[in-house]
């Protein structure tokens, strides 16, 4: 599996990635499978993410998710986790053994991703982690997701780096209703989203817009192409972030609006993802030298997720 490494060149994007993320259990025939961590692993150790420096993540404190979801919930969470088995959350969520460990090594893969930028380690980074995060309520498990890896993330740039103004940016298919929950009543937290509409959870209308005006909604219809997803980018969801002025980016990484893929109804192929993220990223050198972490949320067809996240990172390494 992947392992800490030190580089004789330049290092512009991390890489943080565990086993516990292919040991994180779902029932057989879940898209939210082992083999999605299996194949992006996979994809990021050909020759052309040689560059890439390799870590591995200890767990999120309780602090650190603390800052994101209630003590209630961790509490619940952790007397929920199995030994063995599985156990059902809600419809479509599960633990495992594993589960819990794996969902707390994502939150604090993206906490040591934003003390590693902070220190000058790299300008990037990618967590390559599963399960997703970004439908994970501060109160409850949701939409296969247990904790809010990005929105604990930003949250740890503030309280540990006095980055004030904290920013969210997600174009996976389905709307993160997670982080915005997270994120509404924050006044300095900015959260922009493109998602299929209606889709899975039912969350991000346009006219929803945060209690500070703080939130971008850009639902799309079924069947929208890259061309019109790169024009709300472009029209809407990046000028409000370069508005914004944030001192840190996270951005929800999700690769099922791509158009293989079986949960979603959008039509993109990689450069479309592998645009939007260089547009984030200059948005991001203008506004805080740069600084983003990336986390994987959703992807479902196998091949589509592995050259999706392939070309997402590529694009940070050229950053």
């Amino acid at each position: 599996m992947i392992e800490d490494e030190r580089r004789r060149w330049p290092v512009t994007t991390l890489l943080y990635a565990h086993p516990s993320f292919g040991a994180h259990e779902m029932p057989q025939g879940h898209p939210e499978c082992a083999e999605r961590y299996r194949v992006v692993a996979e994809a990021l150790s050909a020759p052309e993410f040689e560059a890439l420096s390799r870590r591995t993540p200890s767990e999120a404190s309780v602090e650190m998710i603390e800052r994101v979801h209630t003590e209630r919930y961790f509490e619940a969470l952790e007397m929920a986790a199995p030994s063995a088995e599985l156990v059902r959350l809600d419809g479509d969520t599960f633990m495992g053994p594993s589960s819990l460990e794996a969902a707390r090594r994502a939150a604090g893969a993206g906490c040591a991703a934003v003390d590693a930028i902070f220190a000058g380690e790299a300008s990037n980074a990618f967590i390559a982690a599963r399960p997703p995060g970004h439908h994970a309520m501060p109160e409850r498990a949701m939409g296969f997701c247990l904790l809010s890896s990005a929105a604990i993330a930003a949250r740890h740039a503030r309280a540990v780096y006095g980055a004030t103004r904290i920013a969210v940016v997600d174009f996976d298919v389905h709307h993160g209703n997670g982080t915005e929950a997270a994120f509404w009543y924050d006044a300095d937290a900015f959260f922009a989203s493109s998602h299929e509409f209606p889709q899975y959870p039912g969350t991000g209308r346009e006219s929803d817009r945060g209690a500070f005006d703080n939130i971008f909604n850009a639902p799309l219809a079924t069947g929208t192409g890259g061309d019109g997803f790169r024009r709300v980018w472009g029209e809407r969801l990046l000028p409000a972030l370069s508005d914004f002025r944030p001192d840190f980016v996270v951005i929800s990484a999700g690769f099922d609006a791509h158009r293989a893929d079986p949960l979603g109804g959008l039509l993109l192929v990689e450069e479309d993802f592998a645009a939007v993220t260089r547009d984030i990223l200059a948005i991001a050198a203008s506004a805080c030298q740069g600084r983003v972490v990336s986390f994987l949320e959703g992807g479902y067809d196998l091949g589509a997720l592995a050259r999706s996240a392939a070309a997402h990172v590529k694009a940070l390494m050229e950053a």
